[in-house]
């Protein structure tokens, strides 16, 4: 019987409680601000001076922060391209001398299998070729891309006269311009890097 009778009175307490909380909050409202201070701005003439040649040094130095951490970046920027391009370079152009030694040794040997050598160094050349192309980007120098560039289109030129049967003649000065452009792209990479 308790229990019923505590049950009973329990809403009016709630309402009870919830008019205090709605009173003390109108309150506050009324009284949080009651009075509005007059007078006008004046600029203090005497820290003038001071605040502008604050603000002035705080411009410059924001402006030389930011372009400091511009030139990181860009600098940031170039080294990885140097090293995604040199490096291209340097691994698959191993890859496709080597496979065009491979064919050039057929070839002069009586008994070698030029047919079995060509397919590979004209893969090799080739793949370099792509490799390195993809990788030169506006980052790069213009010397440098002009190298690499000179490169990929060495590289296509000496596949081009593996598969045209080209003279030796014709051959040899293909493969003369190739090892020539990989030597000067080697150089501007070595000293990019």
């Amino acid at each position: 019987m308790l229990n019923g009778s505590l049950a009973a009175g329990l809403p009016h307490w709630r309402i009870g409680g919830l008019g205090a909380g709605i009173l003390a909050a109108a309150l506050l409202v009324v009284v949080g601000c009651t009075s509005v201070t007059g007078g006008s701005a004046v600029v203090d003439a005497k820290d003038a001076p001071a605040y502008r040649t604050s603000v002035a040094s705080s411009l410059s130095e924001s402006a030389v922060t930011s372009s400091d951490r511009e030139s990181k970046r860009q600098e940031s920027l170039t080294t990885a391209a140097v090293h995604s391009s040199c490096d291209a370079l340097s691994t698959s152009s191993v890859d496709a001398i080597t496979a065009v030694n491979a064919f050039v040794g057929a070839f002069n040997s009586s008994s070698g299998d030029v047919a079995a050598k060509e397919g590979p160094a004209v893969d090799a050349l080739n793949k370099s070729a792509d490799l390195v192309a993809s990788s030169v980007s506006n980052v790069l120098s213009q010397k440098l891309r002009d190298a690499l560039t000179a490169w990929v289109d060495s590289a296509r030129a000496v596949a081009a006269a593996i598969t045209g049967h080209a003279s030796p003649s014709d051959f040899n000065a293909t493969v003369n311009k190739l090892n020539d452009a990989k030597s000067k792209a080697m150089d501007l990479c070595d000293a990019a890097y």
